[in-house]
């Protein structure tokens, strides 16, 4: 099922601390960088940060600025963004500004948390994952039951962690403030453990008065049927390389683009590429990556249509030259229609050679979009 678009935010300082260790909260941002954090609010359907954030912080979690609750408004939005706490015991403050600042409230804890939470009567819903914590589910529950489309998680770094190993995470903004804490007992923002496989992709450095704000998405193709937020990007991409085909009345627009395990883009192409006329688009990105490159067999080729199983103008359909390239996973958008072969099943040729062949379907109509004539 589909998740929401997770977004980790969090503010560091130059050794990698959350905060100190004296009873108030140590402020690493600046007054730039809050106003931009309440920017990046007003923009999510749901805020999330763990219990034990709610202990050590007491944060309130609000859309600070007038104008932008009546941004929301007028969009049809509430004022403020749900608001998410994740207890594994239940063990809740009534007291805190948490409950009694901003709009809904939900509570995501284990079926004995559940318990403990519903007998505290906090303001807030209470929804049990079951007998252990399940970001999955969560996640699942905040995309198909609240409507949950963006969600911004702001702590602690123990949530930061679980969602970053578990490949659950879309994008982190994280701030670098510039200063030092050196105290061994701190908090961290990232724990120790096995992380996705990967170099982060920065999309965006930016200096914001003193602090310097880096936004970085994965880039690590999932494995298997399991799917990464890194698939997303990847076969976003190839969409978009299905627009540059020139038109065709015969043949549909498609782009393809091959990644290695570590996130590192093989090769790229689109249909008619280089003026062949007849030339597909994981023939074109194949081609451009050596037969003997040892990454193919652990590669993911994207494509935004389902790979061909018959053609006249070539002697190997695009199934065969992947099956022959020696990759074995496979994520595409769109299944192939009976435009021009009737009854074409790509995904059924690779799947019975040991392919593992993932459809993402809200990404179908990006498909069709360059081939709209054809339908």
């Amino acid at each position: 099922m589909p998740h929401p678009y997770v977004l980790l935010s969090a503010a560091v300082s130059l050794d990698g601390y959350l905060d100190d260790t004296g009873p108030d909260r140590l402020l690493l941002s600046s007054p730039a960088d809050f106003d931009r954090v309440d920017e990046v609010r007003a923009s999510v359907d749901a805020i999330l940060i763990g219990a034990g954030t709610i202990r050590a912080d007491n944060p309130r979690l609000l859309v600070n600025s007038e104008a932008r609750r009546a941004a929301r408004v007028a969009a049809g939005k509430p004022p403020y963004p749900l608001k998410v706490t994740v207890s594994g015991s239940g063990d809740l403050d009534p007291s805190a500004n948490f409950w009694h600042t901003g709009g809904e409230k939900l509570v995501c804890t284990t079926d004995k948390g559940a318990e403990r939470a519903r007998s505290l009567g906090l303001a807030a819903d209470v929804v049990s994952l079951g007998p252990e914590l399940d970001w999955h589910r969560l996640l699942e529950h905040l995309h198909e039951e609240r409507g949950v489309d963006r969600l911004m998680v702001e702590g602690g770094g123990r949530v930061h962690t679980q969602l970053l190993q578990q490949g659950l995470a879309d994008e982190l903004q994280l701030v670098l403030a510039p200063l030092f804490v050196g105290t061994l007992d701190a908090p961290r923002l990232f724990g120790p453990g096995t992380y996705q496989a990967g170099r982060l992709r920065l999309v965006e450095s930016r200096r914001i008065e003193d602090v310097v704000l880096m936004r970085y998405e994965p880039t690590a193709p999932g494995t298997g049927l399991h799917t990464s937020p890194a698939d997303r990007h990847w076969l976003s991409l190839a969409c978009e390389l299905a627009t540059l085909c020139p038109p065709s009345r015969t043949a549909f627009s498609v782009g393809a683009v091959v990644v290695a395990a570590d996130g590192a883009e093989l090769a790229r192409g689109h249909s008619r590429e280089a003026g062949d006329p007849v030339v597909h688009a994981e023939e074109a990105a194949l081609a451009k990556i050596d037969p003997a490159d040892p990454r193919l067999t652990t590669a993911t080729v994207y494509t935004s249509l389902e790979p061909c199983t018959r053609r006249a103008s070539r002697p190997f359909p695009c199934a065969r030259l992947i099956l022959d390239a020696g990759v074995r996973r496979v994520v595409t958008a769109w299944r192939e229609p009976d435009t021009f072969v009737a009854g074409a099943d790509g995904t059924g040729l690779l799947t019975g050679a040991g392919v593992d062949v993932v459809v993402l379907g809200e990404y179908e109509g990006r498909a069709k979009a360059p081939n709209r004539h054809l339908l």
